[in-house]
């Protein structure tokens, strides 16, 4: 069984399908030759999150019948990864979703037409070309993530020649212009905030520096500008999609599937021809296009207003799963756990987070109309973070977590305070920013050292908490107004918040000595 086997005019499926593997309900071939003649999306970005949810979804709207186009993606970075993840496999790939209740649904993706290399120095440029000034287009996407959306003055200064991402789109949105200023959406689906203005920034970057420096006309940057015929819009995507695992590589062999090695290109990217992820997703998409659109719809996408994105991403941010990330992950290192998944059985963690959310947060929680949170904080508990086949470490979420807590509670305690409720209500918060203090010492549970996550103020903040020590009751605790009142850690100074005296309590239980975090967290657990 090998993928390039679907596209032969003599595929059967019978053998497929007998093991679990979902094949393509539409005519690949009839749906190749349309996008080439004429091409609709083209996406930037040819890594394992596309695969599993863009053109996963696309694959679904062809299944339906009611559409007949493919995506193009377009590398910027790992050019190994279009010779080596791609053409090897007629640019097919295999989803394997891996559910929380141990079931495995076995997919082929083949909504991908064409994989090119987006530089000058290759011939798929010229393709790429092609295909910008094509009038049929109608969306281009990235999934880059917001490290891709960069860009510097030597760059900048590169003119045509840039060789940064966006500088590269932009010079073909010019060829665009050239062709007569065809309308066209700039469509980011990467995990950042407001991130259609994040492509909107490095575009008109690097066409301001070509007007200025005669380049490009001032009627190109116009028609940048021109929303009715250039637009960037916002969405929200939520997809967890881990490298390549070894359990699904041995499974995949154990059915016969023979396209499962795994791929690490000179780049340090890691694919393979299957792609792992977990079954729960999200995409909800500021509807704002100006030639039209894939109707991703039909998939499961969700199409709304600016407006509505911004809310669902303020819930998932503030308040139904990044705060409950970091709070499991603060005390999952101190009580050394390794995976996500591992502290989901954990009777405690568990309450510690469900309560953190249904109890503390949702009270603040705008809701977004097209996702209940309710239901949103269910899935999180009850599928995505206990699910074995998600190799994810609360190590890994703990990474910056400085630069995290005035957003994923400062804002929640900012809602308190402007609407007048009760701080009172308010432990399990507390609790989070206290074991904080706790978790800056790098000492486990058991007094044992443990090495905290990389972040940019942990010697700073590991430093203010230096004098503190395990198991002295009576000690000077003053570095914990250092602490407490950084409004630009915390989101707010949480003395003047009101908040300061009980987390410094609950600090002086954690450092009660060994065992005193397993203590602390279900006395205040079962208490709320």
């Amino acid at each position: 069984m090998k993928l390039t086997d679907i596209l032969s005019d003599t595929f059967h499926p019978a053998e497929w399908e007998a093991k679990g593997y979902r094949i393509p309900r539409f005519d690949i071939k009839a749906v190749r030759e349309k996008t080439a003649k004429q091409p609709t999306w083209v996406h930037f970005g040819g890594g394992n999150i596309f695969r599993a949810f863009p053109a996963a979804i696309l694959n679904d709207a062809l299944n339906t019948g009611q559409y007949d186009r493919g995506v193009i993606v377009a590398e910027t970075f790992d050019f190994e990864v279009v010779d080596k993840a791609y053409k090897p496999y007629g640019n097919l790939a295999l989803l394997v979703s891996l559910q929380s209740d141990g079931n495995i649904e076995k997919k082929v993706i083949a909504s991908v037409t064409e994989a090119l290399k987006a530089d000058p120095q290759f011939p798929d440029w010229q393709r790429l070309v092609d295909i910008f000034r094509a009038p049929s287009l109608q969306m281009v996407s990235f999934t880059i993530t917001e490290k891709g959306y960069g860009f510097n003055e030597a760059d900048l200064a590169r003119g045509l020649g840039a060789v940064f991402a966006l500088g590269k789109v932009t010079a073909l949105l010019l060829e665009r212009y050239n062709a007569g200023a065809l309308p066209l959406t700039l469509q980011s689906m990467d995990n950042c905030s407001h991130n259609g203005d994040k492509v909107k920034k490095g575009v008109f970057a690097y066409a301001e520096r070509w007007v200025a420096d005669g380049i490009a006309p001032q009627g190109f940057l116009d028609y940048l500008k021109d929303e009715r015929k250039i637009t960037f819009p916002w969405s929200m995507i939520d997809k967890i999609t881990p490298r390549p695992h070894q359990k699904v590589k041995e499974m995949l062999e154990a059915d016969g599937f023979e396209d499962n090695n795994y791929i690490e290109t000179e780049k340090h990217t890691f694919t393979a021809p299957f792609v792992n992820s977990e079954e729960v997703q999200y995409l909800v998409i500021e509807d704002h296009y100006t030639n039209g659109r894939p109707p991703l719809d039909l998939g499961g996408a969700l199409y709304t207003t600016r407006e509505t994105v911004d809310k669902v991403e303020t819930m998932k941010v503030t308040t139904c799963l990044n705060p409950l990330h970091t709070a499991m992950s603060i005390y999952g290192c101190m009580l050394g756990y390794t995976l996500i998944s591992a502290e989901m059985k954990d009777e405690d963690i568990r309450l510690f987070i469900q309560k953190l959310g249904y109890m503390e947060a949702m009270p603040v929680v705008v809701d977004p109309g097209i996702l209940n949170p309710y239901e949103f904080i269910g899935a999180v508990i009850n599928k995505r973070l206990p699910n074995p086949f998600m190799p994810d470490a609360p190590q890994r979420i703990a990474m910056d977590t400085s630069q995290k807590l005035s957003i994923r509670f400062g804002e929640t305690l900012k809602k308190y305070i402007a609407r007048g409720l009760d701080k009172g209500n308010l432990v399990l918060i507390p609790l989070v920013l206290a074991g904080y203090a706790r978790y800056l010492k790098g000492l486990d549970d058991n007094a044992q050292p443990f090495s905290p996550s990389p972040d940019p103020l942990l010697e700073e903040l590991q430093a203010l908490v230096a004098p503190l020590e395990l198991g002295k009751p009576e000690q000077d605790w003053s570095c914990l107004k250092k602490l407490y009142s950084r409004a630009d850690i915390f989101g707010v100074n949480l003395y003047e918040a009101g908040l300061g005296e009980q987390v410094e309590g609950m600090v002086k239980e954690l450092y009660a000595g060994p065992g005193a975090v397993r203590k602390t967290l279900h006395k205040y657990v079962i208490s709320r």
